[in-house]
C-alpha cells in the first residue's frame, strides 16, 4: 500500500488501481494531481500495491480480493489513528478498472458501504468488454487464441474464454450481471465516469473502453470531432463526440494502385527490420509468457489454499443477490440457445432484415428484454438519453459483450472520448504513465477529470 498523509484528518479515501504489467509508479501523476488538488481538503490517496508486475497475470478475481483486503486494512489502520473514513472513491487504469469493479462488489457484500459512502468510480482506458477482437477471419481467430493463452488467468478472462467458478460464464459477464453484487455496488456510486482513447490504443481499443458496439474513429478523415470547450483538442463531448462527414470520392484504380505501391516501397526498410526482429521477439515473449503462466498458476493455487501470506476465503462469498438464481439459470439457457446469433458483416453492411433483433435494438437505442429484474439505481445515476454513436456500423461482438453494454449503460457512465495526438502510445499517455514529452496531453485528461468529474 502506498498512502499519502494530509495536514488535516481526511474522511475521503481514494484508491488507485494500476493495470496489466503495471506498478504503483504508473499512477504517480494521478496520485500527485489528486493530492495537490484535494490533499488539504480531506482526501487520503492510496495506490494499491499487491498486484504489481506479473502478479497482474493472476486474474481479476484474485486481484480484486487483494485490493479489497488492502483497502480494509487501510481503513482499519486509519481508524486506529482516529481517522474515520466516510467516503470512498475508486480509480482504475486499464485492467485495474476491472479489478476495481470486482473489489467494490466484495466491499458492498461485506457491508462496508453501510458506513462509507461510495462517491466516484472512474476508469481510464479500461477494457470493460474484454479485448477479444471484434472481427471475423483466420487472423483474428489466431490472435484471440494466442492472446488468451499468454497472460495466464487474466488473459483468459480478458478474452472471455474462462468459466467463472461453477457458473459456466466468463467473469466479465458475471461482473456485468444486473443481479450480481458487482453491479449493485457500481450503482451505489454517486458518479461513474470513464475516459477512452479514440485512436492508437493497442492494448484496449475504443469500443471496449467506451462500452460501445460502435467505433466511429477508424477513419478520422471521415468524421468531424466535437470537443469540450476549454479542453480541445483532447477531450471530446460525451453527448455529441462525432459527426459523419460526406464520404470521400474514391480515387481511380490507377491512382489507388500507385498510392499503395508508393506506400509499400516507403515501408520496405521497416518490413526488413521487422522480418528479423519479430521472430526473435515473439520467441522471447512466448517463452517468458510460458514461465509467467506457470508462476501465476502456482500463486493462484497458493492464494486459493490460503498460503499466499494472507487468508482470502473471507472474500469467497456468493456473488449473486439472493433470490435471483432462477432468473440467472434461465438467462444462461437463453444465451446457450442463441449461439447462432447473426451479426453485422465486417465492413459494417448487412442486407435488410439480416440483423438479429438484438443488434437492431442496440442500433435503435432500445432496451433488450432479458426477463430479469431491473437494476435498482441511485436517483442521480447519469446516463445518456440516446447513444450518439448508434448511426455508425455495429461491431461483430459476442452475445456476452452485447449484454455487458446493455447492463453497464443502464447503470450509467459519463463517457468522454480522448484524442491523444502527440504520441502513438495513447494507452500510456492517457494517465501520463511516466514523464515523457509526448504524454503531456494526458495532463489535460486528469485536469478535466478533477475540474468537472471528481467530487470531493
Amino acid at each position: 500500500m502506498t498512502g499519502t498523509a494530509t495536514s488535516s484528518k481526511p474522511d475521503h479515501l481514494c484508491v488507485l488501481v494500476h493495470g496489466l504489467w503495471g506498478n504503483p509508479q504508473h499512477l504517480e501523476h494521478l496520485r500527485s494531481a489528486l493530492q495537490e488538488r484535494h490533499g488539504k481538503h480531506g482526501l487520503h490517496v492510496m495506490v494499491a500495491t499487491r498486484n504489481s508486475s506479473t502478479f497482474t497475470y493472476d486474474g481479476i478475481e484474485v486481484g480484486g480480493e487483494r485490493v479489497a483486503q488492502e483497502i480494509e486494512e487501510e481503513v482499519d489502520r486509519l481508524e486506529k489513528d482516529d481517522i474515520h473514513i466516510k467516503k470512498l472513491s475508486m480509480v482504475g487504469y486499464s485492467l485495474g478498472g476491472l479489478i476495481a469493479r470486482y473489489t467494490i462488489g466484495l466491499l458492498y457484500s461485506r457491508g462496508r458501504f453501510d458506513n462509507i459512502m461510495p462517491v466516484n468510480f472512474t476508469t481510464f482506458a479500461t477494457p470493460h468488454l474484454g479485448v477479444r477482437a471484434p472481427l471475423r477471419g483466420y487472423r483474428t481467430t489466431a490472435w484471440n487464441f494466442i492472446g488468451s493463452r499468454t497472460l495466464s488467468m487474466s488473459g483468459q478472462q480478458l478474452f472471455l474464454i474462462d468459466s467463472f467458478r461453477a457458473d459456466g460464464r466468463p467473469l466479465l459477464s458475471i461482473l456485468a450481471d444486473p443481479n450480481s453484487i458487482f453491479i449493485k455496488a457500481l450503482a451505489c456510486f454517486k458518479r461513474r465516469t470513464l475516459y477512452a482513447n479514440i485512436i492508437n490504443d493497442r492494448s484496449a481499443p475504443f469500443y471496449t473502453t467506451y462500452i460501445s458496439a460502435h467505433d466511429p474513429f477508424v477513419d478520422l478523415d471521415a468524421v468531424a470531432l466535437k470537443y469540450v470547450t476549454a479542453y480541445e483538442p483532447i477531450i471530446l463531448d460525451g453527448n455529441n463526440p462525432v459527426q459523419q462527414t460526406k464520404s470521400k470520392e474514391e480515387l481511380p484504380f490507377l491512382s489507388r494502385l500507385a498510392s499503395r505501391t508508393s506506400s509499400i516501397l516507403t515501408q520496405l526498410p521497416l518490413y526488413a527490420v521487422l522480418a528479423v526482429l519479430v521472430p526473435i521477439g515473439s520467441t522471447i515473449f512466448l517463452l517468458n509468457s510460458g514461465i509467467q503462466n506457470i508462476r501465476s498458476s502456482r500463486r493462484i493455487r497458493l492464494h486459493e489454499e490460503g498460503k499466499a501470506g494472507a487468508f482470502f476465503k473471507n472474500y469467497r462469498i456468493p456473488y449473486m443477490i439472493e433470490g435471483a438464481r432462477n432468473a440467472v439459470e434461465d438467462a444462461i439457457d437463453d444465451v446457450n440457445g442463441r449461439e447462432n446469433r447473426e451479426y453485422l458483416t465486417e465492413d459494417g453492411d448487412s442486407p435488410p432484415g439480416n440483423e438479429s433483433k438484438e443488434v437492431q435494438s442496440l442500433r435503435d437505442g432500445e432496451s433488450i428484454d432479458r426477463e430479469k429484474p431491473s437494476i435498482s439505481r441511485e436517483p442521480n445515476a447519469t446516463r445518456l438519453n440516446s447513444d450518439p454513436l448508434k448511426s455508425f456500423p455495429t461491431l461483430v461482438l459476442t452475445s456476452e459483450q452485447f449484454d455487458m453494454i446493455k447492463t453497464l449503460d443502464n447503470v450509467g457512465f459519463r463517457k468522454f472520448p480522448v484524442h491523444i495526438h502527440q504520441d502513438r502510445h495513447s494507452h500510456a499517455a492517457i494517465v501520463v504513465r511516466h514523464q515523457k514529452k509526448g504524454f503531456e496531453e494526458g495532463k489535460s485528461v486528469s485536469k478535466h477529470w478533477l475540474d468537472k468529474e471528481f467530487e470531493l
